[in-house]
């Protein structure tokens, strides 16, 4: 078996990224009011980070796949939305470890925590789609334009604590407006390099999965058709 450099690399940047982040995390100073608990923040916060980038990577391949109908776009297009919802079912039990000593319970009916919450009915409804229908053209299609649709929560969920206040808090690093981080400088440098770290992880994950996707793509449609799995693999 050929041996993917590229696979290689992205994995060992982001081991070696968020290797040093925990190292950081673990030496950066305590909140005067949290406490450790703000060492929760270069977690919890690149992993919000990594579902937004997935679920934004699900619409931008469902959509390249509608314009140029290569089954790779769709394969990248289920790859990425697997690892979304992944980080998103991360997201929420990071931010239910944060919630439980600072708001006095693990969940409430929060705009933002609401809006992160039916994320997992799009995103698994965008996956049992899949599962359901056989036809790979239609298949590919029809979850494109779910999928296409389905990046609407992102801005959605962003700004959920701009439009419905509620318990949880407005973004430590704003972006809108004028960039502004509300938060001890100190802290920055760390949140940013974790940033980066999963960000990398993101690109490791996707190319992993959308590699194993197609090798069992090739397999099936030998098993079917006879098909050169080659060929199934460069569609």
């Amino acid at each position: 078996m050929k041996r993917d450099v590229t696979t290689t690399v992205l994995g060992a940047a982001s081991l070696l990224g968020l290797a040093v982040v925990l190292g950081l995390s673990l030496t950066s100073p305590l909140d005067l009011n949290m406490g450790s608990l703000v060492r929760l923040m270069f977690v919890h916060v690149p992993e919000a980070w990594l579902s937004y980038l997935a679920y934004g990577g699900t619409g931008l391949f469902g959509l390249l796949y509608l314009i140029q109908r290569r089954r790779h776009w769709d394969r990248l297009a289920m790859a990425s939305g697997e690892i979304g919802l992944l980080f998103t079912l991360a997201t929420i039990v990071g931010g239910m470890l944060w919630a439980k000593p600072t708001w006095g319970t693990y969940w409430v009916w929060d705009a933002r925590l609401t809006t992160t919450a039916l994320s997992l009915v799009v995103y698994g409804g965008y996956l049992l789609i899949r599962s359901l229908i056989d036809d790979p053209e239609r298949r590919a299609r029809v979850s494109a334009v779910v999928g296409i649709v389905g990046t609407l929560y992102v801005p959605v969920n962003y700004m959920a604590v701009e439009w419905w206040r509620g318990v949880h808090q407005t973004q430590t690093l704003k972006l809108l407006g004028g960039v502004r981080w509300d938060a001890a400088p100190v802290y920055l440098p760390t949140l940013l390099l974790s940033v980066a770290s999963f960000t990398l992880l993101y690109f490791f994950l996707l190319r992993l999965r959308g590699i194993l996707a197609a090798r069992e793509e090739a397999r099936e449609e030998r098993e079917l058709t006879g098909v050169s799995g080659l060929e199934v693999a460069r569609g």
